[in-house]
């Protein structure tokens, strides 16, 4: 039956999302610093075993067997360095502890380390039948009671332990959510940054990443574009973003089964979040209709995401191969009657009636603006009718100066 020691280690671990087993190391390991604290010496190489179930725990001080020369040269450079210490000269790079020893072109020299090693003779004296390279484990005699600095040790070892492991297990879990969507509950502002609650920790909204039209109410539930995931001083940042385009084509994923088999793909998008995005959309197969896969019966598919991203109109476009068709398309909804191309510079002439020039353009030239991202292509909207006026007039010009 498990103990009330085992109990509080399983809540822990169930309100954390920790394993049992990182749990069982920040107690050895807090163990360990109490120990050395109160009991032990700068030389042991203490490991602890601890009982998750009763609570009980062991200490070992566990230490390599090397060849007696090698104790023996340390001892011989302790000696040297003490020397020159107490006549107050300079210790040579050669003596340094630091310095690994190696020789220009061969291996790295083993150094002697009294904390992790022992040599073969001392060894014996603690185990006759040892042998080199096997370790040496002296069990340590535990007292009853840790003295209270102890204790104190251990605690504190033990919060910032599980305070770190808590950090990198959040950090993992969306790190591979990162290009994602999630579900969150805005929290409050703090200056320009609004907090999201998305369930174990509070990701930030940076300013540039928010739709200024919209209402960020503490309470509001919303879907949010994973865009970064740090690790900084103070524990992973999960920063997301309700303005980034990609938000647009996950939004299209969950809603159109067809983009998620991959039946019909998204080619390019363009946004200006808030207000209106273009994508292009193109099928696999000539039975798909890609345009209609993406709107819906009755256009409930895309109205569900016009609605998640607070009215923002959509235009989906079907992409083509051809430029001039796929520019054509792009300005939708005004018609265009043909489009002349300039390879070199990437630009394009899009030819369009008097009625359909405004509508061509855009309210501040939003629909040519998104347009051009579309497609990569610069795009000049020219009116027919003014060509026409021009070439009358021109014409008119040479009549009179003939006459």
């Amino acid at each position: 039956m498990p103990t009330e020691l085992a109990l509080a280690i399983q809540q822990i671990c169930d309100e954390k999302g920790l394993s049992r087993e990182a749990v069982k190391e920040t107690i050895e390991s807090a163990l360990a610093s109490a120990y050395r604290k109160d009991f032990g010496t700068k030389t042991q190489n203490l490991q602890v075993n601890f009982d998750l179930e009763t609570g009980g725990f062991e200490v070992f001080d566990i230490k390599e067997v090397v060849k007696n020369e090698l104790q023996e040269k340390y001892e011989e450079i302790k000696a040297q360095i003490e020397m020159l210490k107490a006549e107050g000269k300079e210790i040579p790079e050669e003596l340094r502890p630091q310095q690994s020893g190696a020789e220009e072109g061969g291996e790295e020299e083993k150094r002697f380390n009294p904390k992790t090693m022992i040599s073969l003779k001392d060894a014996k004296e603690q185990n006759k039948k040892i042998k080199l390279g096997e370790q040496l484990i002296i069990k340590l005699e535990v007292p009853s009671e840790f003295g209270r600095m102890a204790a104190q040790t251990a605690k504190q070892v033990i919060i910032q332990k599980i305070r770190e492991s808590e950090r990198e297990t959040v950090f993992n879990e969306y790190k591979d959510k990162q290009s994602d969507l999630i579900n969150g509950t805005i929290q409050r502002r703090e200056g320009s940054v609004i907090l999201v609650d998305i369930g174990t920790t509070t990701a930030v909204i940076p300013s540039q990443d928010q739709i200024h039209s919209e209402n960020y109410k503490p309470g509001a539930r919303m879907k949010f574009y994973i865009k970064t995931v740090e690790q900084t001083p103070k524990g992973p940042e999960v920063v997301v973003s309700r303005t980034h385009p990609e938000m647009v084509r996950k939004l299209f994923k969950l809603e159109v089964p067809e983009i998620g088999t991959g039946a019909v793909q998204i080619k390019a998008i363009a946004r200006e979040a808030g207000s209106r995005s273009k994508v292009a959309v193109w099928a696999k197969e000539d039975s798909i209709d890609p345009i209609g896969s993406c709107v819906g019966q009755r256009g409930t598919r895309v109205q569900t995401i016009i609605n998640e991203l607070g009215g923002e109109k959509i235009d989906i476009i079907e992409w083509t191969e051809n430029t001039e068709s796929f520019i054509v398309k792009s300005l939708a909804p005004a018609k265009v009657d043909r489009v002349e191309l300039n390879e070199d510079e990437r630009i394009a002439k899009a030819y369009v009636k008097e009625d359909q020039y405004s509508l061509a353009i855009g309210k501040a030239g939003q629909n040519v603006r998104l347009a051009a991202k579309l497609t990569g292509w610069k795009i000049d909207i020219v009116q027919i009718g003014g060509i026409k006026e021009q070439e009358k007039k021109e014409e008119n010009k040479v009549e009179d100066q003939e006459k």
